[in-house]
């Protein structure tokens, strides 16, 4: 049964997938929301509040890495547990912009909040909680905008609009860092006359992020099309959404190719959402960067990610989306394997920088054979699971980090955790058998 319902969906998936079903305008669009939310996880989640939160906030950079991990953690947990039903209920209910809105519009509101955290210790509990609750709206809303996709381009260019969307992420979160440098931290006199002594000009990276959110999710809003309403009552599109997720679970085993890349997902992303989430407190806490070394090194960050996502986007349509992946998290492991034994900064930039290009590529072609191995009946519910596979076992990844750093007394040896992360992650998906039939243009 598990295998006629993939079948049935593959069928539904290629005959939409025979022409495109949007125009330029509304793909650019669409892509342009990747530009527009890129913004909080690279200046809030990974450098600046993260670096912040650190240095003004916590009582030393052990505790700072142990509390930052778990409020992250925390979130993830949340993000598993929602993900899934919340893609169940929309696969039945019909339009997923209505429930991107809603999510865009709680991690906007409290990254506006992120102001009011003074750079005082009875503070921090106020940002962890606004940090986690942005964090878990930021997730949920993806599950919602990424089912969008395999409706918009064809199974041969998933690959580059997936790519391209990406890219035109990291070049957001470049841009919007830029801002935050030029605009509120390097300046001695910061705009709008913030007083530095309070803070002003790095809680301000806050509304900044979430006007910048604001205001370029819009296009996305107004000009990408949506699905049709299933005309269901709110009842009954929870009461069905939830017995065919829970169908869907059941049947997951005997979906091989999606389990298998589910799994290896879950794994190898969570070393790459730790990675994220320590990048700037291990450089402020190793290197004893400030935050406009931080920034910098961002930017440079973003500049090689946003390549490296773009042009690997061709590649993805070209050789596949898993040996996209594997060359990727291969290169990651390397790479980040070397950083951790250097003590030169210059050294922590270059490899920082070469870690920057397959970043990108690791999430964009996850998302891209996503789209196509979902069955286009269940494009939302399994971008939900899609979700739960990338936050299932998100906690476990800065927890560990953050456990690990403080019982050894070692940074290095806590990020040493992401390491494994990725080798079990890539030994998990090397079995995957992918056809390469559909991606002939």
């Amino acid at each position: 049964m598990a295998e006629d319902r993939l079948q049935d969906g593959q069928a539904a998936t290629d005959a939409e997938d025979s022409r495109w079903k949007a125009s330029s305008t509304a793909l650019v669009a669409w892509c342009f929301f990747d530009w527009a939310n890129s913004a909080f996880p690279t200046v809030i989640v990974t450098f600046v509040f993260a670096n912040y939160y650190a240095s003004a906030l916590a009582a030393s950079p052990e505790e700072a890495t142990k509390e930052w991990g778990m409020a992250i953690s925390l979130s993830g947990l949340a993000i598993a547990i929602l993900a899934p039903i919340f893609g169940a209920l929309a696969d039945q209910g019909g339009p997923r912009k209505p429930w991107l809105f809603v999510f865009t519009v709680i991690c906007i509101a409290c990254g506006f909040s992120l102001w009011t955290v003074a750079p005082e210790l009875s503070f921090a509990a106020r940002a962890l909680i606004l940090v986690g609750i942005a964090n878990a709206a930021f997730e949920l809303g993806q599950v919602f905008y990424n089912a969008m996709l395999p409706e918009l381009a064809p199974v041969q260019k998933l690959g580059r609009l997936s790519g391209w969307a990406w890219g035109l992420g990291y070049g957001g979160g470049l841009v919007c860092l830029v801002l935050c440098l030029v605009l509120l931290i390097r300046p001695e006199q910061p705009l709008f006359g913030l007083d530095k002594s309070a803070a002003e000009h790095v809680r301000a990276t806050g509304p900044l992020v979430a006007i910048w959110f604001a205001v370029f999710a819009l296009p996305l809003f107004l000009l990408t099309p949506d699905r049709k309403s299933s005309g269901l009552s709110s009842g009954e599109a929870i009461r069905r959404g939830l017995r065919l997720l829970v169908k869907t679970l059941r049947e997951l085993p005997s979906h091989g190719q999606i389990g298998r890349f589910l799994l290896a997902r879950m794994i190898y992303i969570d070393g790459l959402n730790t990675l994220f989430v320590f990048g700037g407190i291990y450089a402020a806490s190793k290197f004893g960067m400030d935050t406009g070394e931080i920034l910098i090194f961002a930017i440079l960050l973003n500049i090689t990610a946003g390549i490296g996502a773009a042009g690997f986007g061709w590649i993805d349509d070209w050789i596949g989306a898993k040996r996209t992946i594997m060359i990727s998290v291969v290169c990651l492991t390397l790479l980040c394997g070397w950083i951790l034994v250097v003590d030169s900064k210059v050294w922590f930039y270059a490899l920082g920088c070469a870690i920057g290009v397959f970043m990108g590529p690791t999430q964009s072609a996850s998302r891209s054979m996503m789209a196509r191995l979902a069955p286009a009946h269940l494009r939302t519910e399994m971008f939900g699971l899609f979700a739960f596979s990338g936050k299932a076992t998100a906690f476990v990844g800065p927890a560990l980090v953050g456990w690990i750093t403080v019982w050894t007394n070692s940074q290095q040896a806590g990020m040493a955790v992401i390491l494994v992360f990725f080798v079990l992650g890539l030994l998990i998906l090397a079995p995957l058998k992918e056809s390469l039939s559909s991606y002939k243009t």
